[in-house]
């Protein structure tokens, strides 16, 4: 099975949502890995956004099934993102067989794009 999900953004909405909730926008939808992470860098975080919009596509259900820091992006020691699934995202990528994934991200000074892969055994 192939599952395939991708997403931009312009980077003013993330900006307009800290700018106007602060620190409830970011704990909403990011996880303090990524807050820490991204470290106040807003194209980061509307790339991640754009991940987990991407994953939510690749799952079939979109954003409305998990929450949004059920998918999380990190990095590995040279930079890679990579994702990882916590709670309602695990278990729904589980039951769809989903059990490899690989993602991208990218941005402009006024866009970010999140494209995501996941390949597995149908269930």
């Amino acid at each position: 099975m192939l599952a395939v999900g991708v997403d931009m953004i312009e980077i003013d909405r993330i900006k307009r949502g800290i700018a106007r909730h602060g620190d409830r926008f970011l704990h909403r939808f990011f996880t303090e890995q990524e807050i820490g992470y991204c470290d106040g860098r807003i194209p980061s975080l509307a790339g991640r956004f754009a991940i987990k919009e991407a994953v939510g596509k690749a799952l079939g259900t979109g954003i409305g099934d998990i929450n949004w820091t059920d998918v999380e992006v990190v990095c590995d020691g040279r930079g890679k993102p990579q994702l990882v699934l916590h709670n309602r995202a695990i278990t729904l990528a589980q039951t769809l067989g989903l059990t490899e994934w690989s993602i991208s991200l990218s941005h402009t000074d006024t866009h970010a794009i999140g494209f995501a892969v996941a390949i597995g055994h149908q269930v």
